[in-house]
């Protein structure tokens, strides 16, 4: 669980990012977490869009893929959000948050 304050620097962090996945009619596959996964380990920071044609709630799609993958929902608007997970590897982490 993350405080308030790391969720406030990873939303900061977060607004350069653009989204690099898309959530389309086809919904949450396993194929699609597992790419979350991999784009989480790898970057420990990332922004998902749905779109129009998922006709998918985003906080309920976010807080949903965040608790298959153990990962944080950091924020969610429009129909864009944002995870974050620690990598497992010392060598991808890239975000140092602050102790609490």
């Amino acid at each position: 669980m993350i405080t308030s304050k790391q969720r406030a620097y990873l939303r900061k962090m977060s607004n350069q990012l653009e989204p690099i996945f898309q959530i389309g009619k086809g919904g949450i596959s396993d194929a699609v977490i597992s790419q979350i996964a991999d784009a989480l380990e790898a970057r420990e920071l990332i922004k998902v869009k749905i779109l129009e044609t998922a006709l998918l709630d985003t906080k309920m799609t976010c807080s949903d893929i965040a608790e298959k993958l153990g990962a944080e929902p950091v924020q969610s608007i429009g129909s864009k959000f944002v995870l974050y997970k620690q990598a497992k590897k010392e060598k991808n982490r890239k975000i140092e948050l602050q102790r609490k």
